[in-house]
């Protein structure tokens, strides 16, 4: 996949929690992965900057270049003042001296408090505390962090089709990626064909679903009965399934698994949904 900047960025990556990541990293990096994708709000920047670092170390053949680093502004941080202190954060955490692409992770801004990981912090009666930014005065201090050479490109992550279009029309540097919920339940046809539009790259996260989280056995993805015809036709697992090209007939039967359900509509927050940022209270 090719960035507007010609940056070249690996198809498959990496997303773990800290328990894991050291490990993980390590033998990712030994089968060929170069793309990781973190973000301030998953609290392992540091264990993922210490494990790429120790990597470069050991292997001399391995440099910054070869690597594509993801990661996210939390949304208590989206105040245009404080996004400078978030990324830097997340700089020195990873131990970086730019990163490849930096996204806004949420539209709906948060209060920030004396604690900088209360990504969702709420008010004494329970509720979501949230903040009334426009994401369009948080994009512009992105793109200045662009300017500045921190950042390679900068993109969105669960924004909706309205919002994607009014930071585009407006935007000096226009978003590169949109990082959304997206798998055989939530197909996303239609941002996909926005995204196309606009010549932003869409990419997925929890494109087996969720499996790692599952508590409703009802969405659980890779255990779809659907699925069984065709592992049997290619000798594949479910989740493997998901990992080749498949046939026009095939991606019908894929297709038709579309239910418009998600994984992680952040509505346990509440009066999240209440907020005028809330992404997901239109179709797409």
């Amino acid at each position: 996949m090719l960035l507007k900047f010609k940056k070249t960025v690996p198809v498959k990556n990496l997303t773990r929690n800290e328990n894991e990541l050291d490990t993980a990293v390590t033998a990712a990096i030994e089968t060929g992965y170069r793309h990781f994708d973190t973000a301030f709000a998953y609290t392992n920047e540091h264990f993922l900057g210490r494990t790429l670092k120790r990597a470069m170390e050991n292997d001399k053949r391995l440099t910054r270049k070869d690597l594509f680093i993801t990661t996210k502004l939390p949304p208590n941080g989206m105040d245009p003042k404080d996004v400078q202190y978030f990324f830097r954060k997340s700089l020195k955490d990873l131990q970086l001296d730019y990163i490849d692409l930096y996204l806004i992770h949420f539209p709906v801004a948060a209060r920030r408090s004396e604690d900088d990981y209360a990504i969702f912090p709420t008010k004494d009666n329970g509720e979501f505390d949230s903040r009334d930014i426009d994401p369009l005065d948080t994009w512009k201090v992105l793109e200045k962090l662009v300017d500045q050479g921190l950042v390679r490109s900068i993109g969105l992550s669960n924004f909706n089709s309205e919002q994607i279009r009014r930071i585009y029309d407006n935007a000096r540097i226009k978003p590169a990626v949109l990082q959304v919920e997206c798998h055989a339940y939530l197909p996303q046809f239609e941002l996909h064909e926005l995204c196309k539009e606009l010549k932003i790259a869409l990419t997925a996260y929890s494109p087996i679903g969720a499996p790692g989280q599952q508590r409703d056995k009802e969405l659980a993805l890779i255990s779809d009965p659907t699925l069984t015809p065709l592992c049997q036709k290619y000798g594949k697992s479910p989740a493997q399934i998901f990992d080749f090209s498949l046939s026009e007939e095939d991606m019908e039967v894929m297709n038709s698994m579309a239910k418009n359900r998600r994984y992680f509509s952040f509505t346990s927050y509440k009066g999240m949904p209440d907020h005028p940022q809330f992404p997901f209270r239109i179709p797409y």
